[in-house]
């Protein structure tokens, strides 16, 4: 099998890689870096972030304000040292990347622009309009281009960790344009591939999200890290799920139930529309259940209101929210209130790293959604998600310098050795399945059907106990799938095999987790155990892959000078 050697491998090509890859260029230009994307960069998810980016700029604001309202927003389950971290990096990435061209909004003094954000004492949420992503990933992605030592591989899909002797070799991956394996070697690797929304049916995550880098990792002894923290975003598109951005809400945009209240006083007097997204979608869906929402075609829903903001305040903070409700709602929030629902967002919990991006597997790393640090704990403060990107991306970038710059790289033979073993792996799970009965979208369709009723906002143990059931008995069908599409060439049939078997070991182990965790904290709501138990459950869950299924252990949460208290708002 051939091999393509490198010193360090980035797998992912959104905000967290190519930060990572920006990083590595500059610190160490002689090193070979490479991003294997299954996707072009441009077209990764960081391009759908809209709200903006968290960071202290102003005068009235402070890294230990930022530090403890993302403590406080994260339920106290965030690692403290990695959050005081975080915050002072923040403001030098978030200027840093200004000079990269990302065009934040200005104030009328020519000073870059902040919004409120739910959760925040201050307005620090910095913004390009309601496109901050799209502007954040063109900025990396042109500085990437100047540097002559970082390569690509553009759509290709990676397919296992090379692992040898307890310390990361490379990866295995496919040309998804040729239909190709290929051994791409290297003495560091670093895992950016976003989170697992696409285990859930209604989501705002793009459909490239299918957990790759938490499975890859699990399977190689890695362990994932509060996989039973999962984010709703409040305000999910009625029929679609597509994300209305925070930012709606950030600039004064108003919740009504059907009777007209604005129904945040009741739930979060001080704080309103802009409490914490946790809290918010479980007071949409408290709503809802008593009756209070509207109903359509599509279910229940409760409205969003912005038209008394008016056309030209939308039109310059909030097009592209005006564009997605036109295309897809068939609406004007001009003159119309929005249809929103909750919807599955964001993935607090991930590949354990410590906050220099390392695992426990030597010479494996991982940064922004797929790693879990902990600067989230239970629940994300929103727009801390896109400076997180930048600031461990270029932590991770600049550990895999210090590590590959000392790392021998794995022998050929025994890499051929090791990919042999995982090629036959392949060859019997996904290709040769001519006896099979079962089909890839039969059991993806159930899959999300179950994690979206049983392993939503609200849980309760006989739900969790048979998503479990139903999970493992996917997993068992998944033994006698039939892939019928014969070409090698864009083989997406193969590709989405591939990520079924991802996304149903990353299932299991969130809803493992989440019946394990019997208690209500952040994004994780037990309807049977209402109450945060910080006797019990001030931990971290962590879950290694075993033969009998997750194993979980558990990990103190780090503190430094902030004690739990009642979270409320």
């Amino acid at each position: 099998m051939e091999i393509l050697s490198h010193d360090i491998l980035i797998v992912g090509g959104g905000g967290a890689g190519l930060r990572a890859a920006i990083a590595i260029s500059q610190s160490n230009p002689s090193l070979k870096t490479a991003i294997v994307s299954k996707v072009y960069p441009m077209r990764s998810h960081t391009v759908a972030a809209e709200g903006g980016s968290a960071a202290v700029l102003k005068e009235d604001d402070n890294h230990d304000l930022h530090a403890y309202d993302t403590i406080k927003g994260s339920d106290f389950l965030a690692d403290q040292d990695a959050v005081e971290a975080f915050v002072r990096d923040a403001t030098k990435e978030v200027i840093q990347i200004e000079r990269w061209g990302c065009p934040w909004n200005r104030e009328e003094d020519g000073r870059i622009a902040a919004r409120w954000f739910g959760g925040m004492s201050r307005k620090r949420t910095l913004h390009a309009s309601d496109k901050t992503g799209f502007h954040l990933l063109h900025a990396l992605f042109q500085t990437s281009l100047k540097y002559d030592s970082l390569m690509r591989y553009d759509e290709w899909h990676v397919s296992a960790l090379l692992v040898d002797d307890g310390k990361i070799a490379g990866v295995l991956a496919i040309d998804t344009r040729r239909g190709t394996f290929s051994i791409l070697a290297a003495r560091t690797v670093i895992l950016c591939t976003g989170g697992v929304g696409r285990i859930y049916a209604f989501t705002s995550n793009a459909g490239i999200l299918t957990g790759d880098g938490a499975a890859l990792a699990y399977r190689s002894g890695a362990p994932l890290k509060d996989m039973e923290f999962i984010q709703f975003h409040p305000s999910g598109l009625l029929r679609t799920g597509i994300l209305i951005t925070e930012a709606s809400r950030g600039e004064g945009g108003y919740l009504f139930n059907k009777e007209g209240k604005r129904f945040m006083e009741n739930y979060a007097p001080t704080k309103m529309e802009l409490a914490p997204r946790d809290i918010v979608s479980r007071s949409i869906m408290e709503e809802i259940a008593a009756k209070r929402g509207f109903e359509g075609p599509y279910g229940s829903y409760v409205h969003l209101d912005l038209r008394h903001l008016g056309e030209p305040k939308i039109m310059e903070k909030l097009p592209m929210v005006r564009e997605l409700c036109l295309d897809f709602a068939g609406m004007d929030p001009v003159y119309e209130p929005i249809p929103i629902r909750p919807t599955m967002h964001y993935t607090m919990g991930g590949v354990h790293t410590d906050k220099d991006g390392k695992t426990p597997i030597a010479g494996l790393l991982a940064a922004g959604e797929a790693a879990c640090v902990s600067i989230h704990g239970a629940n994300r403060l929103g727009s801390n998600s896109l400076t997180e990107l930048l600031v461990f991306g270029a932590r991770a970038g600049r550990t895999a310098v210090e590590y590959a710059s000392s790392a021998k790289p794995c022998p050929s033979e025994r890499l051929q050795a090791l990919a042999k073993e995982k090629m036959d792996f392949i060859q019997k799970r996904y290709i040769r399945t001519e006896n099979g009965t079962e089909r890839v979208g039969a059991i993806l369709s159930e899959l999300r059907k179950t994690m979206d009723e049983k392993v939503g906002i609200y849980r309760r143990e006989e739900g969790l106990q048979e998503a479990i059931q139903i999970i493992q008995r996917l997993k068992d069908r998944f033994n006698r799938i039939r892939l019928t599409q014969q070409s090698k060439v864009f083989n997406t049939e193969l590709i989405g095999a591939m990520e079924l078997d991802n996304m149903l070991e990353v299932a299991h182990v969130v809803a493992m987790c989440a019946m394990i965790r019997k208690e209500s904290r952040g994004g994780h709501a037990r309807k049977d155990f209402p109450k945060r138990d910080d006797e019990q459950f001030l931990h971290h869950s962590l879950t290694f892959q075993s033969p009998d299924g997750p194993r979980r252990e558990t990990l103190p949460v780090t503190f430094t000078k902030w004690k739990p208290e009642e979270r409320k708002y």
